[in-house]
């Protein structure tokens, strides 16, 4: 197997002076995670400098060390990149990489279902080529440039997620990625807090046409009230092929008609006038949805949407992302559905969807357990609390809330909904086992900032996380 990278192209690519000959066979920038024979990059960050683990991370087996000086405790042998800075190094492996596979790239990217769509993507292109794609939620500075040096040279298809929560961010990283085709899977009121209105995070998202290789194609969410603020901002950066997925009887990806279970859905949709039965593997409207971005992508990048529509089927929920548990309570069991990864509104509302199409056991509940939904900026109080109506709506008996904002949810409940709220994650993970019975279904969901893993970790585990953690 050929390496992923040499010392003279990581030279070439990054800009720098290798101490020795080397080969790599990966890319970290993390010490503690990294492969036997990857190449670890000393990026500095906020809150560490990577330049403080080298001597680790050779230690634990990396090949070599991209570094801007010789750091401490090595010794005079150390295989290093020297280069003037890490950043711009990593960013150049990942351009070199982009440049020397052949891979048809798609980006993606969308206010909710980035990651999702991305691991759909992923498992969509694997029966039909090798594939590359970002790890987990590699999808920012640091993840999108990490994620392209990791590409192998004969690389067929290559699926890439770039998130932001601030204008101007994605544009740099298209310009990395540069994909044949740019999905954006929706816009939605999150991040809030950092842009004035749904129009600039949208204007935000079209970033990612900037980057859009030549003959290149957009997908779009056509049920969305913003697709023709989208599709505009595509056709000016000279992209002629914008499909469109939904419902919307103008989408060239359409949804005919779906049967949504507890665990799954039967989906009928039409790509190009094509007819596609198939079943998605993950339950949830917002996936049927997901599923048509799928067929649109791979449509659009040259792919076999028949075999991409047939892999949707064993597609699994990611954790913190849907993924289910049997936990023990007091007398039985009940059913938890992980959602505490991240959360929007748009978000909740399609978990509350889930969650109504599970039927607890005769004389059990529904419960949700929700912690606050972070950067909505001056709107959030009143975005909380308009969660009331859909929790009702899904037949939720009991609400749980978590953190200052939630509180507006809580206290818009009906009081028979209400189950109680906690200003922490830790107190809601020591008081909520106690509440729950046997055949009750519960999902957790709030941002990853609200720490709702932790109520997560204390179910399933069946002990207490330390309160130090909160």
């Amino acid at each position: 197997m050929s390496p992923l990278w040499t010392a003279a192209e990581a030279e070439a690519a990054a800009g720098g002076q290798s101490t020795c000959d080397w080969t790599a066979t990966g890319i970290s920038i993390d010490s503690r995670s990294l492969s036997r024979g990857d190449l670890f990059v000393a990026l500095a960050g906020p809150r560490f400098d990577g330049h403080d683990f080298v001597a680790d991370a050779l230690a634990r087996g990396a090949c070599a060390a991209i570094v801007t000086h010789v750091a401490d405790k090595l010794g005079p042998d150390a295989p290093l990149l020297v280069v003037p800075d890490t950043q711009a190094a990593l960013e150049g492996l990942g351009r070199a990489a982009r440049r020397r596979a052949p891979a048809t790239v798609v980006g993606v990217t969308g206010s909710v279902g980035k990651t999702g769509t991305k691991e759909a993507l992923r498992r969509a292109f694997e029966r039909q080529g090798r594939t590359a794609a970002s790890t987990g939620s590699l999808n920012n500075q640091w993840g999108v440039p990490l994620s392209l040096a990791r590409m192998p040279r004969d690389t067929s298809f290559g699926v890439f997620e770039m998130g932001m929560n601030h204008p101007g961010e994605i544009e740099a990283l298209t310009q990395l990625v540069r994909p044949d085709v740019a999905v954006i899977t929706t816009i939605e009121p999150a991040h809030l807090g950092f842009f004035p209105s749904v129009e600039a995070i949208a204007d935000a998202k079209a970033e990612i046409f900037t980057g859009v290789e030549p003959r290149g194609a957009a997908v779009l969410n056509r049920d969305n009230p913003h697709y023709g603020r989208l599709a505009d901002a595509a056709e000016a950066k000279g992209i002629m092929r914008v499909l469109g997925f939904g419902g919307h009887p103008e989408a060239q990806v359409r949804l005919v008609d779906c049967h949504l279970h507890a665990t799954a859905s039967a989906v009928t949709a039409t790509v190009m006038g094509e007819i596609i039965d198939y079943c998605v593997g993950i339950p949830g409207r917002h996936w049927v949805m997901n599923s048509l971005a799928v067929l649109a992508a791979v449509k659009a990048a040259g792919g076999d949407v028949g075999a991409a529509a047939a892999a949707l089927g064993g597609i699994e929920p990611l954790a913190g992302r849907g993924q289910r548990h049997k936990v023990e309570v007091r007398g039985g069991s009940a059913d938890l559905i992980d959602e505490s990864y991240n959360a929007s509104p748009a978000s909740m509302r399609a978990a509350f969807a889930v969650l109504a199409a599970n039927v607890p056991d005769r004389g059990a509940r529904r419960i949700a357990v929700l912690g606050d939904m972070l950067e909505l900026g001056d709107a959030s109080q009143d975005l909380h609390a308009e969660l009331a109506r859909p929790l009702v709506e899904a037949d939720t008996d009991l609400v749980f809330t978590v953190g200052r904002d939630m509180r507006a949810l809580h206290d818009a409940l009906p009081t028979k909904r209400r189950g109680a709220h906690t200003a922490t994650a830790s107190e809601m993970a020591a008081l909520l086992p106690d509440r729950l019975a046997p055949g009750d279904v519960v999902m957790v969901k709030g941002s990853a900032g609200s720490r709702m893993g932790i109520v997560v970790q204390r179910l399933v585990a069946g002990q207490m996380v330390a309160a130090s953690k909160d």
